[in-house]
């Protein structure tokens, strides 16, 4: 059962994506690639919420919290994108049949792996009990999204700036994380899976890999690893990027050396 759900789903997320591909493919544009990230979540939230027909207000806060993460990062990527009007990222494999549809097919299978545990609360038939877990849950995803939000905003008011051209950003909440809106999109996750936690069961432990999967994107491979990269070719003998980066945490949230 728990099974046959989780594939029916990763179907959906796999549709999502091919449909903003064909678009994408056909127009040779970045416009869709973010959207189809975001939209994925909200819809399969929206899905789960359809196909159980005794939901509880649990089940239904932990729908909205996706559904609000998802609007959210729609509407600042889709934003952003129409500013810059192209994704530098997608440059090599853009006119790739075989490489820009993997992309597509990688993000399918990102999002559903991310929403595992998501999907396995919202199927559930539960009794309406909060526990303090659920609620700390919660408020872990409410501090995360503000986090993840207000990062964002000040990158993208900094690096809209002229006179910021070639710099970058050490202010405002960037004082205290190099990449404070990768460890606000974790622990969004995180606080997800937690509220989900109490009512998980036997094989539903397996909701873990989500937050995990996300953390360990970040952390190592398209996240953290590539921007950091970037920004030692870009600034490596820049000294006081170089101050930055020795007292500025990688990731959490933290008070700066003092040298």
């Amino acid at each position: 059962m728990i099974m046959n759900m989780l594939v029916n789903f990763l179907i959906i997320s796999l549709l999502i994506q091919l449909f903003f591909f064909i678009f994408a493919y056909i127009f040779k544009t970045d416009k869709l690639t973010d959207l189809s990230y975001g939209l994925s979540f909200i819809v399969i939230a929206l899905i789960g919420l359809r196909l159980n027909n005794a939901l509880t207000r649990m089940q239904i806060v932990l729908a909205a919290a996706i559904i609000i993460w998802g609007i959210r990062l729609v509407s600042y990527l889709f934003y952003r994108i129409l500013k810059i009007k192209k994704d530098s990222r997608f440059d090599e494999i853009r006119n790739s049949l075989v490489k820009f549809g993997g992309f597509f097919l990688f993000q399918g299978i990102s999002v559903w792996l991310i929403m595992i545990p998501s999907i396995l609360f919202l199927g559930k038939q539960m009794e309406e009990r909060w526990s303090t877990i659920s609620i700390l849950g919660l408020i872990i995803w409410v501090m995360a999204l503000i986090i993840e939000t207000v990062a964002d905003i000040q990158q993208f008011r900094f690096k809209s700036k002229g006179e910021n051209r070639g710099k970058f950003i050490s202010s405002g909440i960037w004082r205290y994380s190099r990449h404070p809106n990768y460890f606000g999109e974790m622990m969004c996750w995180w606080g997800l899976f937690i509220y989900a936690l109490p009512y998980l069961t036997g094989k539903e432990y397996i909701g873990v890999v989500g937050p995990m999967f996300i953390s360990f994107l970040l952390l190592f491979v398209s996240g953290i690893p590539i921007l950091e990269k970037k920004n030692n070719e870009r600034y490596g003998n820049n000294k006081d990027y170089q101050k930055y980066k020795s007292q500025t945490s990688l990731l959490v949230l933290w008070p700066p050396k003092s040298n």
